[in-house]
C-alpha cells in the first residue's frame, strides 16, 4: 500500500499533462501511486497517460468512455486508489520540488491527521506567480493536529481540492465524493474540513496551478457559475444529516453569500442578461439556508441585504459607482503625481544654481534600501576621520530604522532629497549604472561635486559594457546612457587588481580608481567575539549550533526566481546541530524558503556583514559575497548546480570551478555529502580558501574606509600600510570549536557516495 495516491484527471490538456506527471514522478519521496484519468479527452491525453504508465509502474491509467467532468473523473480515480492519503491535481498543476517529502514529514509529525492543508500558488500564462492560499491560515504555530473549531478560518478559504491531502479511509467512511459541476470542489472541501476529527497545516507552497488556461473551465460556457447553488445545497444537506455539524451553518452561510457576491460582481463571470436571474436564485438560497438570529458582520451587512432582497439593479449600480470612484481616484492621483513631479524638477533646478555645501556628504546604498554595504561603512568613516563633514543617508521610509543616530535621513523623491543631491559636496553610492535605480540616474553633476562609486563587490559575473550582448541581464540600458552615468563618477573603489582591470574596461571613464579594499569588510577585522555572540543571539541562532549562511545570487535570465536549493531537506539531512541563515538577493522579492525549524529568514536584515560575522560557514553560488566572506577565513562551499547555464547566459570572468574558495557541489546530494564527510572544513578547503584570499583580498585589513576618507576628503595621496592576509586575525566564529570537533560532521549513511575535496 503506497503512502500517497495522486489522482490526475485530464481533459484537453495534452500540452500540460506531461509536465504535471513528471513533477509527481520526479519527487524525492517516491512511495506513491499516480492514477491518471483520461476524462474522455479528444486530444492525445489518453495516449500520453498510456505512455507514462508503460514507462513507470507507479502510474495507473484509467480511461473513461465519455467525459464525466473533473468531479466525475476524480471520483473514478479515487475509487481505484490504494494509498493511505489522497492528493488531487489538475492536469495543468505541478508539484513543487520535494513537496511530497514535506507533506509526508508533516503528516508524521502530526500523527497522521484526517486532513492536511498546504499552500498553493497560481501561475499566469506568462509564467508569473501570484499568491494563492493565504499563508496566515496555514501557520504551523500552535497545537497540531487540531479540529476545525480551533482554526475556523480554514473554512472561509477558497476551498480547492489541490490544497488538501486527506486520509483515504476517512473519506470513504464519510462518503465524500466529487459531484459534477464547475464548483464541485466546494461540495468536497467544506464537508472534508467540517467532518475531520484531526487537521494539520503545512506552511509551504506545494502546488503551482495554471490560471486561465484555454478550455480549462468545466461545464457549459456562460452559465457554469449557476452551479454554485446546487453545490451549497449539497453541503447544507451534508450538515443536515449530521446534527453535530450544525454549529457550522452560520459560517457556511456567510461563505455562500460571499461566494455568490463575488461571482455576481466578477467581470465576465455571468453572461449578459442573466444577472437578475442569478441574484433571484441567490435570494432564494439566502432565505432557505439562513439561520435566524445569527448576527451578520458589520462589514458584510450591505452585501447581505442586497442578496437577501435580490436587489440586482442596486447591486450593479453600487458596483458601477465603486468602479467610477476608483477610476476618478486613480485619475486624481495621477494628476497630483504629475504636478508634484513638475514642482520637484523645478525645485531641483533652482537648487542647482545655489552654492555647494562643502560640509555635506550624501550616502545611498542599493537605491535607498537601507543603511549598509560600502556607503554605510564610509558614512561611519566620514564621521570618524572627517567630523567636520555633515552626513545624510538616502533611505526609503520602510528602511529608516536601519539608519543609526547621527546622519540625517533623506527619503527619495522629497524636496529635501533633491536639495541634498544638488548641493552636497560629496555623493557616495553603489548604484549599478546598468540599473534604473540610484541617484546617478537623474543626477546633474556639478563642478566641484565629488561622486564616489563604491561598487558592490568583486565582479565574478559580467558587468557594464560586457552585458550589452546579453539583453536578459542588461536591463535595457544602452551604451550612451551607461557611459553618461559613468561620466559622473570621480572615484571608483576596487578591492583587488582583478576588480580594477574589470571596472576600468566595462565602465570606461575619467575617474580615479582607488584600489584600497572594500570598506564594508572592515568590520571583519575590528569585530570582537562579544559582537559575534550578540549578533547570533539577535538572529535567534541556538547556542552550540553551526550556522550556515546561504546567500545565492539573482538569475537575470529567469522570469521567476525559483529556489535552487531545498533548505528543508538540507537541514533535515545535516541534523539538529546545524541551522541555516537564508539570505535572499535584494532583487528576489521574497524569502528563499517558508518558515521552518532551524531555517532563519534573514533577507530583511540590513547588514550582510553582520550575517557573515554571525555564521560559521557560507554556502553560495555565484554571489560576490564569497570574496568578502573569504576575509573571515571561515569555510565556503560553492553550490554550482547550474554553472553551465549561468556561464552561458550571464557570462563570468573566470572559471569558478578551477579557482574556487572552497569545496564545490554540483547537486544537492553532493552538497549534503560535502558536509557529511567534513570536506567543507577540511585541509584541502582551507588551502583553496587561502589561495583565493591572497588573490582577491589583498587590501581588506580593516582600514579600507579610512584610506578612502583620507584620500577623497583629506587629500592624502599616500595610502596607509597594509597588513598582509597571512598576518591578519579576523574574529573567529562563535562555534569555531564545535566546527573543529567531530560532532559537527554529519553521520554518513552506509553506501552513500563520497565527494573528494578536489571539487
Amino acid at each position: 500500500m503506497p503512502r500517497f495516491s495522486v489522482i490526475v484527471p485530464a481533459h484537453q490538456a495534452q500540452a500540460y499533462l506531461p509536465g504535471c506527471l513528471e513533477s509527481v514522478l520526479s519527487q524525492s519521496y517516491d512511495d506513491i501511486e499516480v492514477i491518471a484519468v483520461d476524462d474522455g479527452s479528444p486530444d492525445a491525453c489518453g495516449a500520453l497517460i498510456d505512455e507514462c504508465a508503460a514507462r513507470d509502474p507507479r502510474v495507473k491509467a484509467v480511461h473513461l468512455p465519455e467525459r464525466a467532468g473533473p468531479g466525475g473523473a476524480r471520483t473514478a480515480g479515487a475509487a481505484r486508489a490504494g494509498g493511505d492519503y489522497l492528493l488531487f491535481l489538475d492536469a495543468d498543476d505541478t508539484l513543487t520540488p520535494h513537496a511530497l517529502r514535506a507533506i509526508a514529514d508533516r503528516l508524521k509529525e502530526t500523527g497522521d491527521p484526517d486532513v492536511l492543508v498546504h499552500g498553493s500558488e497560481w501561475v499566469r500564462r506568462d509564467g508569473r506567480v501570484e499568491s494563492g492560499t493565504a499563508p496566515l491560515r496555514l501557520t504551523e504555530q500552535g497545537p497540531a493536529p487540531f479540529r476545525l473549531e480551533d482554526r475556523p478560518g480554514l473554512l472561509r478559504g477558497p476551498g480547492a481540492a489541490r490544497d488538501t491531502v486527506c486520509r483515504r479511509e476517512f473519506a470513504e467512511r464519510e462518503g465524500l465524493s466529487f459531484p459534477a459541476g464547475r464548483h464541485a470542489e466546494t461540495a468536497w472541501t467544506c464537508p472534508l474540513l467540517m467532518a475531520a476529527e484531526s487537521i494539520a497545516t503545512l506552511d509551504r507552497v506545494c502546488v503551482h496551478h495554471r490560471r486561465h488556461r484555454p478550455g480549462s473551465a468545466p461545464g457549459p460556457l456562460g452559465r457554469g457559475d449557476f452551479d454554485v447553488f446546487a453545490q451549497y445545497d449539497r453541503v447544507f444537506a451534508f450538515i443536515g444529516q449530521r446534527p453535530e455539524l450544525a454549529v457550522w451553518r452560520p459560517v457556511l452561510f456567510r461563505r455562500m453569500v460571499d461566494h455568490v457576491s463575488a461571482l455576481f460582481t466578477g467581470p465576465g463571470r455571468l453572461p449578459r442578461g442573466t444577472h437578475a436571474e442569478f441574484l433571484l436564485l441567490a435570494r432564494a438560497h439566502y432565505r432557505r439556508h439562513r439561520t435566524p438570529g445569527t448576527p451578520v458582520p458589520l462589514a458584510s451587512r450591505l452585501r447581505h441585504t442586497l442578496v437577501r432582497f435580490g436587489l440586482h439593479r442596486t447591486f450593479r449600480l453600487l458596483r458601477l459607482g465603486t468602479a467610477v470612484h476608483a477610476r476618478l481616484g486613480k485619475a486624481a492621483t495621477r494628476t497630483a503625481r504629475t504636478v508634484r513631479a513638475g514642482l520637484l524638477r523645478l525645485h531641483y533646478r533652482v537648487q542647482l544654481r545655489l552654492p555647494l555645501r562643502a560640509d555635506l556628504a550624501v550616502f545611498a546604498a542599493h537605491g535607498g534600501r537601507g543603511y549598509g554595504c560600502n556607503p554605510g561603512a564610509l558614512e561611519r568613516a566620514f564621521r570618524t576621520f572627517a567630523p567636520h563633514i555633515r552626513t545624510a543617508v538616502v533611505a526609503d521610509p520602510a528602511h529608516h530604522h536601519t539608519v543609526p543616530p547621527g546622519p540625517r535621513r533623506l527619503t527619495p523623491g522629497t524636496a529635501a532629497y533633491w536639495t541634498a543631491l544638488a548641493r552636497s559636496a560629496y555623493l557616495v553610492h553603489n548604484a549599478d549604472p546598468a540599473d534604473n535605480t540610484g541617484p546617478d540616474r537623474r543626477l546633474v553633476k556639478r563642478r566641484g561635486q565629488v561622486v564616489v562609486q563604491t561598487q558592490q563587490g568583486t565582479p565574478l559575473k559580467h558587468m557594464g559594457l560586457d552585458l550589452l550582448e546579453r539583453p536578459a541581464a542588461a536591463g535595457g540600458t544602452g551604451v550612451d546612457e551607461l557611459l553618461a552615468r559613468v561620466g559622473t563618477w570621480d572615484y571608483v573603489l576596487s578591492a583587488n587588481r582583478h576588480a580594477t582591470l574589470t571596472w576600468e574596461r566595462v565602465h570606461p571613464g575619467r575617474y580615479t580608481t582607488l584600489e584600497y579594499g572594500q570598506p564594508r569588510n572592515d568590520a571583519f577585522q575590528t569585530a570582537t567575539a562579544q559582537d559575534v555572540a550578540r549578533l547570533r543571539a539577535c538572529l535567534g541562532v541556538p547556542e552550540g549550533s553551526v550556522a550556515i549562511l546561504y546567500a545565492p545570487t539573482y538569475r537575470d535570465y529567469r522570469r521567476t526566481q525559483r529556489p535552487h536549493l531545498d533548505l528543508e531537506r538540507l537541514v533535515h539531512s545535516l541534523g539538529p546541530r546545524f541551522v541555516v541563515l537564508a539570505r535572499a538577493h535584494h532583487r528576489q522579492g521574497g524569502p528563499l524558503a517558508p518558515a521552518a525549524e532551524r531555517i532563519i529568514d534573514v533577507s530583511g536584515h540590513p547588514g550582510v556583514e553582520e550575517l557573515c560575522l554571525a555564521s560559521d560557514a557560507l554556502v553560495t553560488d555565484y554571489s560576490s559575497i564569497m570574496f568578502d566572506y573569504a576575509n573571515l577565513d571561515r569555510p565556503i562551499v560553492v553550490y554550482a548546480d547550474d554553472w553551465e547555464v549561468y556561464r552561458e547566459t550571464r557570462g563570468v570572468y573566470f572559471g569558478l570551478r578551477s579557482f574556487p574558495p572552497g569545496a564545490v557541489a554540483r547537486s544537492e546530494d553532493e552538497l549534503i555529502d560535502i558536509f557529511a564527510t567534513g570536506h567543507w572544513r577540511g585541509s584541502r578547503s582551507a588551502q583553496l580558501r587561502a589561495r583565493f584570499r591572497e588573490r582577491f583580498c589583498p587590501w581588506d585589513d580593516g582600514r579600507a574606509a579610512e584610506r578612502v576618507v583620507r584620500r577623497v576628503v583629506l587629500g592624502q595621496t599616500e595610502p596607509l600600510p597594509v597588513v598582509p592576509p597571512g598576518e591578519r586575525r579576523p574574529v573567529p566564529s562563535a562555534a569555531s570549536s564545535l566546527v573543529r570537533s567531530p560532532l559537527a560532521t554529519v553521520p554518513q549513511p552506509a553506501g552513500s557516495p563520497t565527494v573528494t575535496e578536489s571539487h
